[in-house]
């Protein structure tokens, strides 16, 4: 099969166009003809070396993390899933490869693909809806009427966190840059700051959760807005020791994981707040979830670019511009 293949961890390396062998498909997988993939900051990251202490793919190795295609092949346990049908999801740890021709894929790990969406709309929406959903719904447990700030509400998670939001019924403050401020409040937002002109920790308080997918200093400042009692999730680091033990790994580094989250922890403790690192977990369930409410009018995709695949470098160096809207996607057929 065809694949941008990453030879090195490098910054700004650019993926090579190769042939990989077709994936062995598990009894409990299903190989899926992968029409379109969507692109995400991680990408960026796992290709930088940033992930690669916590993360076990060693070059060479396929990028990619969102898939929308057709399935072409089961293994002998699937039931779920039968040839011919248009899926879409996001693999789970250890087998991402989404920037090829085809993957297999856990059958766990796949929904149907809303039927409302084209195969490059429903590739925009797997890593970042279940990452809000895990944020919003299963790690916060956010009621009706409380009062969520999800930072960066332009970018992948943003355009989509503001809509489960509203969905569940919860107040939403979000920041976002001048240009970007119409459509995060066309998404639903009720308090947008400008964070070219003005400081959110000065403007907001008394929220229950916030959602942070930015820098340090934000991390920090995001405690100001919120109550004793409350939540501080992130899911741009820094990692922490209950990561570091869900993921496995081993004494060494989780004393680094300890130590990278030891300020904003004990910051966090101070204020009465429970910060805590996300890291998404791929779940067809949830994703179904997300399906009914995409097909119900309820979330809408945001894309900002399609690129053919002849050009997914191109799509990643606009990636790394971080002046994307929603997803970048690249169309494989």
């Amino acid at each position: 099969m065809k694949a941008y293949i990453l030879d090195a961890y490098d910054k700004g390396n650019q993926l090579r166009l190769g042939e990989m062998p077709d994936p062995v498909v598990g009894p409990d997988d299903v190989l899926i003809e992968i029409h379109a993939t969507g692109l995400n900051v991680i990408d960026s990251k796992i290709r930088n070396g940033e992930f690669k202490l916590i993360l076990p793919y060693k070059p060479p190795f396929v990028l990619g993390a969102d898939f929308a295609g057709i399935v072409t092949r089961v293994g002998a346990n699937v039931t779920r899933f039968a040839i011919g049908d248009a899926v879409y999801g996001s693999p789970r740890q250890g087998r991402i490869g989404t920037f090829a021709e085809v993957i297999a894929v856990d059958q766990a790990d796949v929904a149907l693909k809303p039927a409302n969406l084209s195969m490059e709309e429903a590739a925009s929406i797997p890593l970042v809806g279940l990452t809000a959903w895990q944020v919003l719904v299963e790690r916060a447990k956010l009621q009706r009427g409380q009062r969520v700030l999800i930072h960066a509400g332009s970018g992948g998670v943003g355009t989509f966190a503001i809509q489960l939001a509203k969905h569940l019924g919860l107040h939403v403050a979000t920041t976002a840059g001048t240009s970007n401020l119409d459509l995060v409040r066309e998404l639903g937002a009720d308090t947008v700051v400008d964070y070219k002109a003005q400081d959110f920790s000065d403007l907001l308080s008394g929220y229950d959760v916030a959602l942070n997918s930015l820098d340090g200093t934000t991390l920090a400042k995001s405690l100001k807005v919120l109550k004793p009692g409350t939540k501080l999730i992130s899911i741009s680091g820094p990692p922490d020791p209950v990561f570091a033990r869900q993921q496995g790994l081993n004494w060494g580094l989780r004393q680094v994981m300890r130590l990278l989250s030891a300020s904003i922890r004990r910051k966090a403790r101070r204020r009465g707040i429970d910060y805590s690192f996300l890291f998404m977990q791929a779940n067809g369930e949830q994703l179904s979830s997300i399906t009914t409410l995409i097909e119900s009018g309820a979330i809408r995709p945001v894309v900002d670019r399609v690129f053919p695949f002849a050009a997914l470098n191109d799509a990643l160096a606009y990636i790394d511009t971080g002046r994307a809207k929603g997803k970048v996607v690249v169309s494989i057929r």
